[in-house]
């Protein structure tokens, strides 16, 4: 068959897969065995389908992941979330500017304890954007900040997206994490100018400056043991991977046990949080390895269709310009993430682009690192923004209305953070290099 008329068929059977609804997980399947079938005929099939879906799924690298949501679950259910965001809204006095500044930091380490954009945004946006509307924000800013707080979790690890990444270019999940950490750092300060600025643009004029701030109390044992938690929890997944004392799978078995601990001493655990957390871990797990199955077997079909081989052709004359081709796969990544969810991309990407960026000499583990720096701007880009979405759902804002400043957050970063990891790859590359 031409390469072109099978690159059309495929490429029209997964949009209208895509289209008709069906999960990325589904999607990704099905345009693998039609991809199989019209590269091999049907006889390949039986071997692939037999095979591949154990072999992926019982990678023990994948324990990091079921560990890591299982902690975010204890958090999240313990109500921990909410104590931080209250002790931080004590802390800046009520502070406007300060107020969304925090917001977004207490995302970005919300993130870091949970590994989940979605949880993290729609909690900030029940607790957080309440209170910065009282304080002069407009109901769609404070939306969007409370998204780009959310948001920063694609990034900051324990990020599912760079464990996939580790999982699926082997390159060690703990150097991944290090790696992350300036980036991610750097988006969110990018993410604290921009609020500021639109601030200072659309502030409240009616909201007076010497308003009275009303401490929201927070007992003081309870305030202990929230920072005592985050602290060691913090220090478990930077420190004790950075230092060497554990492995991502053990930082994240610590991690849940920690949580748990702090759940049990706050008097939280009953029937109802058990039920709640191994059941959203349950489900966010399973949802993980059905994309790993599904992608695996598209992944065989790229491989046998010889695709990366002729893309790499095509783009031969452009291999000698790194720095020009890394600015194609930016933009072709940053619309990807829009429309497709940022695990599925990673996972139908990587098999045709990752030749590629071997071809040019481009360092594995900084390549995972920008692309994690975009999936994260993914999160807050329509039509997808799980994060934007999120956050409209708990606080009624229009989704709408919150997309028109977190788009604009979403093009600095990809400006600013992306074109400062192109010019300096140290920047992600420095600190795995000194562990």
């Amino acid at each position: 068959m031409p390469d072109i008329l099978l690159i059309v068929i495929v490429g029209t059977v997964f949009f209208l897969l895509l289209l008709s609804g069906l999960y990325i997980h589904s999607v990704l399947l099905a345009v693998g065995i039609v991809g199989l079938i019209l590269v091999e005929g049907t006889a390949i099939l039986p071997g692939f389908l037999r095979n591949d879906p154990f072999i992926q799924s019982a990678s023990y690298t994948l324990t990091t992941i079921p560990l890591f949501v299982l902690m975010a679950q204890f958090i999240l259910q313990a109500g921990i979330v909410r104590d931080m965001f209250t002790i931080v809204y004590n802390i800046s006095r009520g502070k406007t500017g300060m107020l969304g500044a925090l917001t977004i930091i207490v995302g970005g380490l919300l993130g870091a304890v949970s590994g989940s954009g979605t949880a993290t945004s729609a909690s900030l946006g029940q607790v957080a954007v309440p209170e910065l509307k009282k304080h002069g924000f407009k109901d769609s800013l404070a939306g969007a900040v409370a998204a780009a707080g959310g948001s920063l979790s694609g990034i900051i690890p324990p990020s599912i997206i760079l464990i996939l990444y580790g999982v699926i270019t082997e390159t060690p999940i703990g150097d991944l994490f290090i790696g992350a950490l300036i980036p991610g750092i750097m988006i969110m300060f990018v993410f604290i100018g921009c609020m500021f600025y639109w601030l200072n643009k659309t502030k409240d004029l009616d909201v007076a400056a010497t308003d009275v701030i009303k401490y929201k109390h927070i007992a003081t044992s309870r305030v202990i043991i929230v920072s005592l938690v985050g602290l060691f929890i913090a220090t478990i997944i930077f420190g004790g991977i950075y230092a060497g004392f554990v492995t991502p799978t053990e930082a994240g078995a610590v991690g849940a046990f920690a949580a748990f601990i702090a759940a049990l001493v706050l008097g939280k655990v009953n029937k109802t949080f058990l039920v709640s957390s191994f059941t959203e871990t349950i489900k966010v797990t399973g949802m993980v390895i059905l994309i790993l199955i599904g992608a695996k077997i598209f992944s065989r079909f790229v491989s046998l269709s010889l695709l990366p081989r002729k893309v790499v052709e095509m783009m031969g004359p452009l291999i000698e310009y790194p720095a020009l081709v890394l600015v194609i796969l930016t933009v072709i990544f940053f619309v990807l993430f829009m429309f497709i969810e940022g695990a599925a991309v990673i996972l139908m990407t990587l098999p045709v682009l990752l030749p590629i960026i071997q071809m040019m000499n481009v360092d594995v583990l900084w390549f995972g690192v920008f692309v994690s720096v975009i999936c994260t701007l993914g999160l807050i880009t329509p039509p997808v923004g799980l994060s934007v979405y999120a956050v409209s759902s708990v606080s009624k804002i229009p989704v709408e209305s919150v997309f028109k400043y977190t788009t604009i957050f979403a093009i600095i970063v990809a400006i600013v953070v992306c074109g400062l990891l192109i010019i300096f790859p140290g920047l992600a590359t420095w600190l795995p290099s000194t562990m």
